[in-house]
């Protein structure tokens, strides 16, 4: 589904990812992990557009993606949840899940009534402002709203980070029935060891702005957790 090969990215001067390789399968939930500041959000944000790339190649499903804007990337399929989540607080809800169409350049005109289904909260606060949603509501409006492409592809940066333990419980339930009960492929940054062993089938690490492991989420033994990801 999504593959990167060799790709290169700098931020001015600074060599921040070297050569990177990353692979996930149609179907899967990959787990992109590694220590803080060692390239992930650059990597998320170099494969949507929003950073240039240096060199190596982006795909999704056989297509280039390198040399295409933002917005024809996720037009192509792929929904991006970004770290923080990035809602705009003086919009209402529907608003901010409305934004998500624009994408879609005019296909469709009307919410999709599954993210209703996956996300009940959000139907009892249409008109609420997303500033005034709880930090766990704000991060299911953002998944939400890059729901609403029905993409092929779901890319999320750390979407548990200070989100209190009963929303992690429901996103990570939503999450594994995307993936394995509808078939939706996702790649999801993610440092809690226990919320990746639960919802990923495989993973990749990155250090140092390289790759530097992969495999099934099996593999991820206790010596690449204690060289690679603790602190």
């Amino acid at each position: 589904m999504l593959s990167v090969s060799r790709l290169d990215q700098y931020y001015g001067g600074s060599h921040t990812l070297w050569e990177v390789d990353l692979e996930v399968p149609e179907g899967s939930c990959t787990c992109l992990m590694g220590r803080n500041g060692v390239g992930k959000t650059t990597l998320l944000r170099t494969i949507m557009g929003l950073v240039p790339s240096a060199g190596g190649e982006v795909k999704l499903s056989g297509v280039e993606l390198t040399r295409r804007a933002v917005e024809e990337r996720a037009r192509l399929g792929i929904g991006y949840v970004p770290q923080g989540r990035e809602i705009f607080p003086q919009l209402s809800v529907e608003e901010n899940l409305r934004l998500g169409l624009l994408a879609l350049g005019g296909r469709r005109s009307s919410l999709p009534e599954r993210i209703f289904e996956l996300f009940p909260v959000l139907a009892t606060m249409l008109k609420r402002r997303g500033g005034d949603l709880s930090g766990g509501q704000q991060q299911q409006l953002a998944i939400a709203r890059a729901l609403v492409l029905e993409p092929k592809l779901l890319i999320l940066d750390e979407p548990t980070e200070g989100i209190q333990p009963n929303v992690v419980q429901d996103i990570g339930d939503v999450l594994i029935r995307l993936n394995r009960e509808e078939g939706l492929t996702v790649l999801v940054v993610e440092q809690k060891l226990k919320f990746a062993r639960r919802v990923a089938q495989r993973f990749a690490i990155l250090d140092r702005g390289r790759s530097v492991a992969s495999g099934e989420i099996d593999e991820l033994d206790d010596r690449l957790v204690a060289q690679y990801l603790t602190v």
